[in-house]
């Protein structure tokens, strides 16, 4: 199940950023189909961050998913979306060789079908947001 559009593989830059844009539900409410991410390639990661990674047995593809434990020898990644599926409880853990980024930012694409000035107002107010560690809305939503 693809997360990342395939053009999302990072580009040898002097900075270590990249974008690449979301597939998929397994990370929503955090993360939408379509959107946008900056992505921080070699950035240090830690419990609760979102991370692009390569997928364990498919490692052409590139997947978006929580940093949810430190486990012996990777990653035990997980979802914002338990009903999606397609994490460590699929694959089990990941290496550190396989996660390649941490998720700095994310950025939604203004519809193309909303043109009123209410819904260009809460576009402006709600299309880009920094991705945090444990403070995301998905943490939120659970705890509830």
């Amino acid at each position: 199940m693809p997360e990342l559009s395939q053009d999302a593989e990072r580009v040898r830059a002097p900075l270590p950023f990249g974008v690449a844009e979301v597939t998929g539900p397994s990370m929503v409410p955090t993360l939408r189909h379509g959107d946008r991410l900056l992505v921080h390639y070699g950035a240090r990661v830690k419990r609760g961050d979102v991370v692009v990674l390569r997928h364990p047995f498919q490692q052409d593809l590139l997947v978006v998913k929580r940093a949810a434990e430190r486990r012996d020898g990777g990653w035990w990644v997980l979802g914002d979306n338990a009903y999606a599926g397609g994490d460590s409880t699929d694959y089990g853990v990941v290496p550190d060789e396989l996660v390649l980024g941490r998720v700095r930012f994310r950025y939604r694409p203004r519809s193309t079908t909303r043109r009123s000035l209410p819904s260009l107002l809460v576009w402006l107010l709600t299309s880009a947001r920094p991705v945090f560690s444990d403070r995301s809305a998905s943490r939120r939503l659970r705890a509830r």
